[in-house]
């Protein structure tokens, strides 16, 4: 039978509320196929709702039964479920989300909403340093000359752990700069105007 607006609605407030047994309950009487086409009046997807709330039980379940696309899916804001879940600071969701196999990786990280932030954006104004420093070390950072790099390195072998110097410009033009450290955990982040 095919679920009523009621139902759909009943959906996305368990999948808001982490009620992982109203969930399954939807996907026995009405199998998983809805579960991607199912917004609010803000195109809000099930995972927005999941990923915003912390909800990696529900994330885990839900995760199989949706097409991969979704977990790049767009609200009205064009933010993502990772954005949701940098912005209220959710790591474990947001680990889940990036390194989902069967879904879109890191690319999720490089997404912008309408304000141009990306999901690391989020995680910077909501001052949420671990997150930060997460996703930044999840991201494919290119080296800006890796020919002058590979004449300095040459075949010598290095032990000793490097700190790397990132810098990121968000769309205001704001710069933030972070150093990961070669030393296990530590890390140090500032911004310039």
């Amino acid at each position: 039978m095919a679920p009523s607006a009621e139902d759909n609605d009943d959906l996305l407030l368990a999948s808001r509320y982490g009620d992982l047994d109203d969930v399954r309950e939807y996907v026995k009487n009405h199998g998983s196929e809805p579960l991607a086409t199912i917004r609010d009046e803000n195109e809000n997807t099930i995972l927005h709702m999941v990923c915003g709330n912390g909800h990696l039980d529900v994330l885990e379940y839900l995760l199989p039964l949706v097409p991969s696309s979704l977990l790049a899916g767009q609200n009205n804001a064009k933010s993502t479920p990772l954005h949701w879940a940098a912005l209220n600071k959710h790591l474990a969701v947001a680990q889940k989300l990036v390194e989902y196999p069967a879904g879109p990786g890191v690319d999720l990280i490089d997404i912008k909403n309408k304000a141009g932030h990306t999901p690391l954006g989020e995680a910077e104004l909501a001052e949420w340093d671990e997150g930060a420093t997460w996703l930044v070390k999840m991201m494919t950072l290119e080296a800006e000359d890796p020919e002058k790099e590979k004449e300095i390195a040459g075949d010598e072998v290095v032990d000793m752990p490097q700190d790397i110097e990132v810098e990121i410009q968000d769309a205001d033009g704001q710069i933030a700069k972070m150093t990961i450290s070669g030393a296990k955990g530590a890390h140090n982040w500032h911004s310039e105007c």
